[in-house]
């Protein structure tokens, strides 16, 4: 199929119809609410089921019930409405059915402001909601990533079980650029054997996340454990850029990491060794393939739009073996090239030791760059 010019959320939400979306619920929220613009007229001409409920509480709740039919269902909102959304994901994953959910994030904390954001980060990666679990989170880096990437979460969710999360920014949900959208899927007719269908002339299915008995709760809790394992081994995604002689890793992912990726190129063109490495699932996160750049590069640079999240988990995984640095703008503010290019400079340059927590260095170099701004 040939490519169309196509705007974020509504590409995302046409990829969700094609890949068999047969219900979707949702409550408007910018920089989110085209998506459920576009699903409110779209999936009704189609036959299939579309509900503006009364709140972010209610729709999640409403995906919950529909996921435990066995059909394939979503939501899409923005960060604060994720975080009323967060006890019904952990219901959901308790009771271990597919759901797919699209966070277009924004800046925060509070009620923030409109414009994008990774600041989600440690919500949607590190589960958000309560108890143990853990969810896919994929972040693709541009609209047709994130057509390609929907198809995918809904084929995870449905394989494992579980909720499988899209995190972009408000940047890729408002922005315009080509794009070529998949064919329409078939939507099966069997259900899943675990579903609740009807008993007719079965035994009934029990979908349930309230285990009274804490040896019960365990058991679901190492049943999850198990499958997050099998996750971790079959199911990492990620991109790379010039790593094979790189000395200096810069690592990014979403919008972030599609701007480092310019900057990169431009450092290429200067004469220094950098490579990129973009996660696309975030979880479960590269760690392989983060731990042996690890033994090759000379100095890391984690650049986000948020205050250093996955910096910590980049640390972490990384035990030392070479420097830590870290760029980020927050707010809701997006990195440009040029402020990225100068950071792998400086990076290059730089053969100390590096701080026990690169954002020490980082604050006052950000305080007098936004003094500079203004």
């Amino acid at each position: 199929m040939a490519k169309e010019l196509l705007k974020g959320n509504h590409a995302f939400a046409e990829a969700a119809v094609r890949a068999g979306v047969e219900a979707f619920y949702g409550y408007p929220i910018t920089p989110s609410t085209e998506f459920l613009e576009y699903m409110s007229a779209r999936l009704p001409a189609l036959g299939r089921v579309f509900v503006q409920a009364e709140s972010e509480v209610a729709a999640i709740n409403m995906v919950y019930g529909a996921a435990c039919t066995g059909k394939r269902v979503m939501t899409a909102s923005s960060s604060p409405g994720l975080s009323l959304m967060m006890e019904g994901i952990s219901y959901i994953a308790g009771t271990e059915v597919p759901a797919v959910v699209v966070n277009v994030m924004r800046g925060g904390p509070g009620l923030g402001n409109i414009a994008p954001s990774q600041g989600d980060y440690y919500q949607m990666i590190k589960g958000g909601g309560h108890g143990d679990y853990f969810p896919i989170v994929l972040a693709p880096a541009s609209v047709q990533e994130a057509i390609d990437y929907i198809g995918l979460a809904f084929d995870l969710a449905d394989k494992y079980r579980a909720i499988v999360h899209i995190v972009v920014d408000g940047n890729m949900g408002q922005m315009m650029e080509p794009a070529e959208l998949p064919p329409m899927r078939e939507i099966p007719e069997k259900v899943p054997d675990w579903a609740v269908s009807g008993a007719k002339g079965r035994e009934p299915n029990i979908l349930t996340s309230i285990y009274i008995d804490p040896v019960d709760e365990e058991v679901t809790n190492l049943r999850l454990l198990k499958r997050w394992k099998e996750i971790e081994k079959n199911e990492v995604i990620f991109k790379e850029y010039a790593v094979e002689d790189a000395e200096y890793l810069v690592i990014g992912f979403g919008t972030a990491g599609r701007v480092a990726s310019s900057a990169v190129r431009e450092a290429r063109e200067a004469g220094i060794k950098a490579g990129l490495l973009r996660p696309i699932t975030l979880a479960p996160f590269p760690s392989q393939r983060l731990e042996e750049l690890a033994d090759q590069v000379k100095r890391i640079l984690v650049v986000e739009m948020n205050s250093g999240m996955m910096l910590d988990d980049v640390i972490r995984i990384v035990k030392g073996k070479v420097p830590v640095e870290f760029y980020g703008r927050m707010g809701g503010v997006t990195p440009l090239p040029d402020e990225i290019y100068a950071e792998i400079r400086r990076v290059s340059e730089n053969t100390g030791p590096g701080a026990e927590d690169p954002r020490d260095e980082w604050i006052p170099r950000l305080e007098k760059f936004i003094s500079g701004e203004k």
